[in-house]
C-alpha cells in the first residue's frame, strides 16, 4: 500500500499492511521507515480528536479512517503547520474567549430538567478536533471570524436555563460572527460528533434577530427596486 504524505516536500511511502487505520499505518512507518514523520496521537479511540487531519481533501480522524492505497494526508487547515502533520490550534482556541463560550452570569434559582439539558446536549460532545476550523471557508479568508467551533459553544450556553445574561453573548457574536458565516455546512459534513454547527448559528442568527440585530450584509433600499438598476420612478 502506498500513501503520500504532505510534509515540507510531498513524501511518499509503502508499507505491507491492509485494512488498517491511518493512526496504525503512520505509526508503522514511524517506527520501521521515518522515525523523523511527525503526527499526533492520544486516546485511539476517537474522543480526544488531537489525531485529526486531512485525506484526500477531507477532514477525519486518523485513529477512525481506513487508509486506502493512494491516499494523500495533509495537516490541518487554516492553523500553522508546527511540523509534518501536526499544528498549532492556540489561535483558534482563543476564539472561545473572544466569544464569551461560558456561562457568565449563572441563575441558582433554576433547576434544570431532561428536557433542558436535552437543547444543548449534543454540543457538549465536542472533542477540540479542529476539523470544522480547517474546513471553514470563511475561516480561510477571514481570521478574525468567531468560526464554527466556538458559535457553537456560544448556542450551548445562549441555550442554557442557567445563563442570565444572554444579551452579553448576543452582543459579542454580532461582529466577525453569525453573520459572517455562508452556512455552507462544511463544518458539519466534518465533524466526527455530528454537531451541526450551521444549525446552531441559524439559531444564534434567530436569538440576534429578536434582539434587534439584522445582517449588515444586506444593503439599504432608499427606494423601490434600489440596487437592482431601478430608480422608483414610473416610466411611461
Amino acid at each position: 500500500m502506498k500513501i503520500r504524505v504532505q510534509r515540507e516536500t510531498l513524501a511518499e511511502f509503502e508499507v505491507d499492511v491492509h485494512d488498517v487505520t491511518l493512526l496504525s499505518l503512520l505509526t508503522t512507518i514511524k517506527t520501521t521507515q521515518d522515525s523523523s514523520l511527525t503526527f499526533a496521537s492520544g486516546c485511539r479511540s476517537s474522543i480526544c480528536g488531537s489525531c485529526s487531519m486531512r485525506v484526500n481533501g477531507k477532514e477525519v480522524l486518523a485513529c477512525s479512517y481506513k487508509v486506502q492505497d493512494g491516499d494523500l494526508i495533509e495537516p490541518l487547515q487554516n492553523t500553522p503547520v508546527i511540523r509534518d502533520l501536526v499544528v498549532d490550534m492556540s489561535k483558534a482556541y482563543e476564539k472561545n474567549q473572544k466569544a464569551k463560550a461560558w456561562l457568565s452570569r449563572i441563575t441558582n434559582s433554576v433547576s434544570l430538567t431532561q428536557e433542558n439539558e436535552k437543547i444543548n446536549e449534543i454540543q457538549s460532545d465536542c472533542i477540540l478536533c479542529g476539523s470544522c476550523y480547517s474546513a471553514c471557508p470563511v475561516f480561510a479568508v477571514n481570521d478574525e471570524f468567531l468560526g464554527p467551533f466556538s458559535l457553537t459553544r456560544v448556542w450551548k450556553y445562549v441555550s442554557d436555563k442557567r445563563e442570565d445574561d444572554e444579551k452579553e453573548k448576543i452582543d459579542t457574536i454580532q461582529t466577525n460572527g453569525v453573520w459572517a458565516c455562508t452556512l455552507c455546512n462544511e463544518c458539519t459534513l466534518v465533524c466526527p460528533q455530528d454537531i451541526s454547527s450551521k444549525a446552531d448559528i441559524e439559531k444564534l442568527r434567530s436569538k440576534s434577530a429578536m434582539a434587534g440585530y439584522s445582517d449588515p450584509n444586506f444593503a439599504s433600499f432608499d427606494s423601490f427596486g434600489g440596487g437592482f438598476g431601478f430608480d422608483g420612478s414610473p416610466s411611461f
